[in-house]
């Protein structure tokens, strides 16, 4: 039986999965998580589309959203406005 690889990028099918997904990451992941997280999500878009969306080049977009990058706080923003995401902040519950 052969089997593949799961990527997540295959089932992140619409902004309301990638929206979902991003927030179970901050619920749940570290810092770096997000940043996979949102690679994945350009990915499932496509990076060509994503890199003419924010102005950099593919290999760039590859290396900030890859697992240990540490991308500058612009090329997080950039990106999630590429996959059309936004940062909203709501107070903790106690």
């Amino acid at each position: 039986m052969a089997t593949t690889k799961f990527d997540i990028a295959d089932y992140l099918d619409s902004e309301e999965m990638f929206a979902e997904y991003l927030n179970t990451v901050l619920e749940d992941g570290e810092s770096s998580d997000l940043i996979v997280a949102i690679g994945h999500i350009a990915k499932a878009i496509g990076m060509t589309k994503i890199a003419e969306k924010t102005g950099m080049s593919r290999p760039s977009l590859y290396k900030a959203l890859s697992d240990g990058a540490k991308p500058q706080f612009g090329t997080i923003m950039k990106v999630l406005k590429a996959i059309g995401g936004q940062i909203s902040v709501k107070p903790m519950s106690a």
